[in-house]
């Protein structure tokens, strides 16, 4: 039986729980030097007189050895445990040429935290395979394998190059509301919310408000921000709440949007290839910077057409299009001069051409994982687009009022965070690069 502990004893303990090192943190430089470390159980191999324990933590893992007639009989029988209990080793740091990291810990003690009062329920070293669903219920227990934990390990080198990328560029950082009173992109796809004595909604983007930033003398702004999308969608590339990394540029158009674009997402993918090299290595990728392409809508069909697959202008790309694109241009293509009337409303119209618009997608690894434009700026122009699209001004009255007050010609996008990391990490489905992914079915955990 091993010992529970009650609060007093870990009150007592105090300073000693703390660990003194990380797995990633010890070298061989600290042979015969004292450690202590705290974990999970990975594995443990008993053998009699020598027991195994690979001890996992965020940063990795390490073998805890423990020989009969070296540590007493009493400390091999506490290593005796359950995979995934959750432990501290204290212990010595010693070289082993035969260990995986070129050295070992051979225990002093080792302190179950927390025994096991329910049964763990899937195999975390991946030696059995478990079903995705079956993962996603128990999503703590899935966060500890080690593929996993590369996945979101990768997304936060995603969120900081996005970051400090445009801080670089004299971004200013915002937020805006989740609680919206009408569609910020039209149509109906929306979650409405009591809010008091209406209904409002949760947002299915923050175009509309870091407009009003730009608009407000901001000039540059860009934002990390939950969005919602009421579609009945059963894909592996959809989610009904997303994370999108948005910018807005004043004083801009689509051509210096695209630029922008470019720089960002190249950065990431630049800045994945750099620091995850053993995430990417974990989940079996081999990371290359693409080369970006850009290619105006109408080319594009017209290649669509000749290479076998059917689209009318005006028609969205389906996802063979895009993979067929991927195809014929490479990895990044930017997606250029959408017909208009398939952008959204506050997309601006082309000078010389109003049935094509100044947006743009793109298309990396042949999904489409960013969409942008150019806005308009011009209120009566505003409000036709509005009245074209069967909605009615006064619901937007708020928004038209601010371009009444010197808004500049500005321009920006968004980047769907899981969708440019199921691309980047090479998962099938977006679940798997959603930290507690939402559909459909599911609302828990």
């Amino acid at each position: 039986m091993h010992k529970i502990y009650s609060f007093a004893d870990i009150y007592y303990w105090g300073v000693y729980l703390l660990r003194t090192h990380y797995i990633n943190e010890l070298d061989q430089k600290l042979d015969r030097k004292e450690v202590t470390l705290c974990g999970w159980v990975h594995e443990v191999r008993n053998i009699g007189k020598i027991i195994f324990m690979l001890l996992r933590d965020k940063t990795g893992i390490v073998q805890v050895t423990a020989k009969e007639g070296v540590v007493s009989r009493e400390l091999m029988r506490s290593m005796d445990l359950p995979k995934e209990s959750v432990v501290m080793v204290k212990g010595i740091v010693s070289k082993n040429a035969e260990a995986k990291k070129g050295f070992e810990i051979i225990p002093k003690e080792v302190i179950n935290l927390n025994p096991l009062s329910g049964k763990i329920p899937f195999e975390v070293t991946g030696k059995v395979p478990a079903e995705l669903d079956v993962r996603l219920e128990y999503r703590h227990i899935d966060l500890r394998r080690l593929e996993t934990s590369a996945i979101f390990k990768i997304e936060s080198t995603m969120l900081q190059a996005f970051r400090n990328t445009l801080l670089k560029e004299g971004f200013t950082e915002i937020r805006t509301p989740s609680i919206v009173a009408a569609a910020t992109e039209g149509g109906t796809d929306l979650f409405p919310v009591t809010y008091f004595e209406k209904i409002a909604y949760l947002s299915q983007s923050p175009q509309l408000y870091k407009q009003l930033a730009v608009i407000g003398g901001f000039d540059k702004v860009f934002m990390i921000v939950p969005v919602f999308r009421a579609e009945k969608h059963n894909t592996t590339e959809h989610l009904n709440e997303i994370t999108q990394m948005d910018i807005e540029m004043g004083f801009a158009d689509h051509n210096d949007a695209i630029r922008m674009l470019k720089k960002v997402s190249l950065s990431i993918i630049k800045e994945v290839k750099k620091r995850n090299t053993e995430e990417l290595e974990t989940l079996g990728v081999s990371l290359d910077i693409p080369k970006p392409v850009e290619v105006k809508y109408k080319d594009a069909i017209k290649k669509i057409n000749e290479n076998g697959l059917h689209i009318e202008f005006g028609e969205d790309l389906k996802r063979e299009h895009e993979l067929l694109l991927t195809k014929l241009y490479g990895d990044f293509v930017i997606l250029k001069e959408y017909p208009t009337k398939v952008r959204a409303f506050y997309t601006m119209p082309n000078e010389k051409d109003p049935e094509v618009s100044n947006s743009f997608d793109l298309i990396y690894k042949g999904l489409e994982i960013s969409s942008g434009a150019q806005r308009i700026h011009i209120p009566q122009l505003l409000e036709e687009a509005i009245r074209r699209r069967g909605m009615d001004p006064k619901n937007f009255e708020f928004y038209i009022n601010a371009f009444r007050h010197g808004a500049p010609p500005h321009a920006g996008w968004s980047i769907g965070l899981e969708r440019f990391a199921m691309k980047i990490t090479n998962m099938h489905n977006i679940r798997e690069c959603s930290l507690f992914p939402r559909d459909r079915t599911r609302v828990t955990p």
